[in-house]
């Protein structure tokens, strides 16, 4: 189904999807990112942002995600957006991973199942959109919606893998060199057998093969499958209570712009057993591509602000080495931001592990 149905709107917000690529594409080849459309850090922002939309022009705005997203969602659509509060309308874009009778990967499979309910229960009315719906029938459900929208409702397109298309191509880049799974290749020689959590998408994937490449275990690598944006948080309740173990953290820059505020909460602690290791593409690149901000802030200065006292940046993988060596020796709380080319292998494929399995394995040498 093509995109005409979102000439209706003029402003959007989100986090860009792989099954809402076709919208991402088009947004970014009708709009750029400017007022019109703006790449947020994470849902709750976008939601914040289309209210604020609202209140400036009285449009309607949309907002997009993947249905990873609903959880950052609830607070501000139940306690902002909400009818009983300020009733604020709103069209939800929403990609429907773990579909119930889809094959999918296990932190999508729950998700998936309570997709539908979740909105039911936020009193959001949705439409299910698939390879067989034609846009009659969603300008048609607009038109019904309209009533719902005026009165301060809001309303949702749940979208199944492959039902949009757009036939604009859109190419992701930036200026960098270096390749992330090269990069996490240098980390994997230095760490040794430290403990390394991998944040959600390819980087964990690229680190799970290259042990799998090296005929090393697997027990040294928490691999986030789901919960962007926490793995920094998770390795540092870890590393509070094994002080004794140096614990890494392989972040990327999409996943810490969702929870920033991670980095205050690690900055204040100051943990000495802790290495946080950002690389910074620029990019949502585990689902298409999409810029983030990364590459217009200061990620080292913010980490310094924050109480990280060693940061520092490199674009080489000599500078590199010599950071991670610094870091593995050093007893105090170090990051290190790793500038990274978009990019990755078209054969890479995916754990053949379990998330439990991992779990199980990790804590089993975690505890030796």
């Amino acid at each position: 189904m093509k995109l005409d149905f979102l000439k209706r709107f003029d402003f959007f917000s989100g986090v860009p999807d792989s099954l809402l690529a076709p919208v991402c594409s088009y947004l970014i080849s009708t709009y750029g990112i400017g007022k019109q459309h703006i790449i947020a850090a994470n849902e709750g922002n976008a939601v914040a942002l289309a209210a604020g939309y609202h209140l400036a022009t009285g449009g309607v705005p949309v907002v997009y995600m993947q249905n990873s997203g609903e959880g950052n969602i609830i607070n501000p659509v139940a306690s902002l957006m909400n009818e009983k509060v300020y009733g604020i309308p709103c069209v939800f874009l929403i990609g429907w991973r773990g579909e119930p009778g889809v094959p999918d990967e296990p932190q999508h499979v729950y998700q998936g199942e309570v997709t539908v309910k979740l909105l039911e229960d936020m009193d959001i009315a949705a439409m299910i959109i698939g390879k067989d719906t034609r846009e009659a029938e969603v300008e048609a459900r607009l038109d019904a919606w309209q009533a719902r929208l005026a009165s301060g409702k809001q309303v949702a397109f749940v979208i199944k893998k492959g039902a949009l298309e757009f036939d604009g191509k859109v190419q992701y880049k930036n200026n960098n060199t270096m390749s992330r799974e090269e990069i996490i290749k240098h980390i994997a020689a230095v760490t040794g057998d430290d403990p390394i959590v991998g944040t959600t998408g390819k980087a964990s994937r690229e680190l799970f093969e290259i042990r799998e490449s090296a005929g090393s275990g697997h027990e040294h690598d928490f691999l986030t499958v789901g919960s962007m944006g926490h793995s920094s948080s998770i390795a540092l309740g870890m590393a509070l209570q094994k002080p004794e173990k140096k614990v890494w953290i392989i972040d990327g820059d999409g996943a810490v712009l969702m929870h920033m505020g991670a980095i205050a909460v690690i900055g204040s602690n100051k943990p000495s057993n802790l290495v946080h290791v950002v690389i910074n593409n620029e990019a949502h690149e585990s689902v298409g591509g999409m810029p983030t901000v990364a590459g217009k802030i200061d990620l080292v200065g913010v980490a310094k602000a924050c109480g990280y006292p060693n940061a520092n940046s490199v674009n080489s993988y000599e500078a590199l080495d010599e950071a991670l060596r610094a870091a593995k020796s050093r007893e105090a709380l170090s990051f290190i931001e790793v500038k990274a080319s978009i990019g990755a292998r078209t054969d890479l494929g995916r754990p053949t592990t379990t998330a439990k399995e991992n779990k199980e394995a990790f804590m089993k040498g975690l505890a030796e």
